[in-house]
């Protein structure tokens, strides 16, 4: 498919989305709405799109909601520091070029405040602002020019783990006991024998399960992502790397020489430890 260019009209979901695009209105099929807020639980999920250009933002907003998702564009930083305040969504898209701030700040920010799901939109082509946005606490990451299509279907992904997280809240087990570390799926967090706690990201937190209901197994990279592998495959395995890395800052000893989360070369990651679920 071919990218959208300045004053040419396609449809929303048929071409990559980049800048300077022109859009017209279109409708979109109730049907599709109503079949993602079944799959969402019946109501809709409130997404805010912040980036300073007019023709993304609503670009976005249209795909989104065809798709049944509440939206609300904000064009900077501070209109979604404010928003965020307000009323916290259930997921931010963030443009890491933003006008009044580095778009990485705010990432860094959504996530010191409130536990919500973060994507990182971005036209900058290194590898090195995306692996830093997900260090920083951000979900998934999606390059300018994308496919709607694409980003929907990242959308869906992040939404979906975070609602099956939310959901172990119910009276099933999860609380996990592993070497002076209890685990909580219910609210992220972790905490040592000492009293010290540590919190994770939502992706953090589906790695770290997959590894503890399966102790002592290597497990590959596509099936700790538990999800299709990215198109690009070398930033799907080091969005995974640096994941894993960020739990083991949290949970191991000596991060640069871990004994709980190992890597089994060629093949994956193996969880050394025994685990007890409660």
């Amino acid at each position: 498919m071919g990218q959208i260019r300045p004053g040419r009209r396609r449809r929303p979901d048929d071409g990559a989305v980049g800048r300077g695009l022109s859009q017209g209105p279109r409708r979109w099929p109730s049907l599709r709405m109503r079949g993602v807020e079944e799959r969402m639980g019946g109501s809709r999920k409130r997404i805010y799109v912040v980036d300073d250009e007019p023709d993304i933002r609503a670009l976005l907003r249209q795909v989104l909601e065809g798709y049944g998702y509440h939206v609300t564009p904000l064009a900077s930083g501070a209109l979604a520091r404010q928003a965020i305040r307000r009323d916290p969504p259930d997921l931010c898209i963030v443009d890491l070029g933003l006008p009044d701030m580095d778009g990485l700040t705010l990432v860094r920010e959504l996530w010191e405040d409130v536990r919500f799901g973060v994507i990182i939109l971005t036209g900058r082509g290194g590898v090195s602002d995306r692996v830093l946005g997900l260090e920083l606490g951000a979900d998934d990451y999606i390059v300018k020019p994308f496919e709607p299509r694409e980003l929907v279907a990242r959308v869906n992904s992040v939404i979906r783990r975070r609602d099956q997280l939310a959901a172990t809240g119910a009276p099933v087990t999860t609380r996990a006991v592993f070497a002076d570390w209890v685990f909580e799926s219910g609210d992220l967090s972790l905490t040592h024998a000492d009293g010290r706690q540590e919190t994770l990201t939502a992706a953090e937190a589906v790695l770290l399960t997959a590894l503890l209901r399966a102790p002592k197994r290597v497990l590959s990279r596509e099936q700790l992502q538990g999800a299709e592998p990215e198109k690009d495959d070398i930033a799907f395995d080091r969005a995974i790397d640096v994941r894993i890395s960020r739990i083991r800052k949290k949970i191991e000893a000596d991060p640069k020489s871990p004994r709980l989360i190992k890597t089994v070369y060629g093949a994956g990651y193996l969880f050394s430890a025994d685990v007890r679920w409660e």
